[in-house]
C-alpha cells in the first residue's frame, strides 16, 4: 500500500509509543496525521516536536475511544487509523471491567467506525502477552495462547474481532504484538520495563538497582522507534488479516539489563537482589522471522544503543546524572 498523500489517524498518538508512531509516519510523505488521544497516559510533552509539523494536528474534540460519536469524527476522512489505545497491564489487573469497556468495548467502536468510513487499512496493536508463558522459545505467530490475566484476555478477543471484522465486512487490518518495548517517554506502568526507570531512578539517588528474584527472567526488548517502524512496514505491506511479533528475537535476562545500564551509566554499584515482586510471565522471546518475511520489518537498535538513548534523555529530561 502506498501510504503517500494519506491521511493518517493515531488513536494514542499522544502516549509513548503513539508519538513515535507519528514521527514515523511524517518520514514517509503522508498529507496529515491527527493525534487522537484522552492524555490519561499521553501527555502534551511526547508530541511537542511533532507539533511543529504544519501536516500534524491533535484532534479538537478530545480523545476517548468510549465516545462513539467523538470518534466517529475523527475517523471520517482517515485513510489509514493505527489503535495503539488500552488500559495497560497492571491497571486492567486492578479494574477488569474498566479493562474490558475500554480495551475491548473501545476497539468494537473502532472498528465498526473503519467499517463505516472505509478506512483502507487498521494497524492495530496488540500485545506478546497473548502468549503468556513461553511454551516453545522463540515464541512464533501460531505459539498457544497461554496468557492467564485481563490484559491479555482484552487483547486476544480484540484480535478475534479484527478478524471477524475482516472476514463479515472486508476490513484491511494487520495486529501487531509488541514484546517488551522500552526507550524515550516510556513511563512507570509497563509491568516489565518500568525496571529500567526505576533503576535509574535509584542511580541517581546514589542508591543500587534492585532486581527482584534471581534476576534470570527472561524478555524480548525492543526499542520503541522500531516499535513505530513496525506500524508503518505493516501500512504499507499487503499483509492483511495476520498478527505479527514485533520484537528482535534476543533474550534477555533482568540482571543482564540491569548489568548494562550500570556498564551505560558508569556505575560502580552492585545489583541488590531482594524478594520475587509480582510477575506476570518469566520467559518471552519472540521470533521475528514472520515480520522479516511478510512486513519487510527488521529491528535496527540493539539493547545497549537503545539504552544509550534512554539514559540520554533522562539526563536531558532531569539534569540530572548518575551515580
Amino acid at each position: 500500500m502506498d501510504i503517500r498523500g494519506k491521511k493518517a489517524l493515531v488513536i494514542g498518538g499522544a502516549g509513548f509509543i503513539g508519538s513515535h508512531v507519528v514521527e514515523e509516519l511524517l518520514k514517509h510523505d503522508v498529507a496529515e496525521v491527527i493525534i487522537y488521544d484522552n492524555f490519561t497516559r499521553g501527555s502534551e510533552d511526547n508530541i511537542a516536536t511533532a507539533l511543529n509539523d504544519p501536516r500534524v494536528r491533535v484532534f479538537h474534540l478530545g480523545g476517548d475511544i468510549l465516545h462513539s460519536d467523538i470518534l466517529e469524527e475523527a475517523i471520517k476522512d482517515a485513510d489509514l487509523v493505527f489503535h495503539l489505545a488500552a488500559l495497560w497491564l497492571l491497571h486492567c489487573y486492578d479494574y477488569p471491567r474498566s479493562a474490558f469497556h475500554v480495551n475491548v468495548e473501545g476497539t468494537f467502536n473502532v472498528l465498526e467506525l473503519c467499517v463505516k468510513h472505509n478506512v483502507e487499512k487498521l494497524i492495530y496493536s496488540s500485545s506478546a502477552s497473548v502468549y503468556g508463558d513461553a511454551i516453545k522459545s522463540p515464541m512464533k505467530e501460531d505459539h498457544p495462547f497461554n496468557n492467564n490475566n485481563f490484559y491479555g484476555a482484552t487483547k486476544i478477543a480484540c484480535e478475534q474481532f479484527c478478524r471477524a471484522f475482516h472476514h463479515r465486512y472486508g476490513l484491511d487490518y494487520v495486529g501487531l504484538r509488541y514484546m517488551n518495548v522500552y526507550g524515550a517517554r516510556q513511563d512507570y506502568k509497563g509491568a516489565y520495563i518500568a525496571v529500567i526507570m526505576k533503576i535509574l531512578d535509584r542511580l541517581q539517588e546514589g542508591m543500587p538497582p534492585v532486581v527482584h528474584g534471581d534476576g534470570k527472567q527472561s524478555y524480548d526488548f525492543i526499542y520503541v522507534s522500531d516499535v513505530a517502524k513496525a506500524n508503518v512496514c505493516a501500512a504499507i505491506s499487503d499483509a492483511t488479516d495476520d498478527f505479527y511479533n514485533v520484537g528482535r528475537g534476543v533474550k534477555t535476562t533482568i540482571k543482564e539489563l540491569a548489568e548494562t545500564i550500570l556498564k551505560i551509566t558508569d556505575s560502580k554499584h552492585e545489583i541488590e537482589y531482594q524478594p520475587a515482586d509480582r510477575v506476570f510471565v518469566t520467559s518471552r522471546v519472540g521470533s521475528t522471522r514472520k515480520a522479516e518475511k511478510e512486513l519487510n520489518f527488521t529491528a535496527d537498535i540493539d539493547l545497549e544503543e537503545g539504552l544509550r538513548r534512554v539514559v540520554q534523555w533522562r539526563l536531558e529530561r532531569d539534569g540530572r546524572g548518575f551515580e
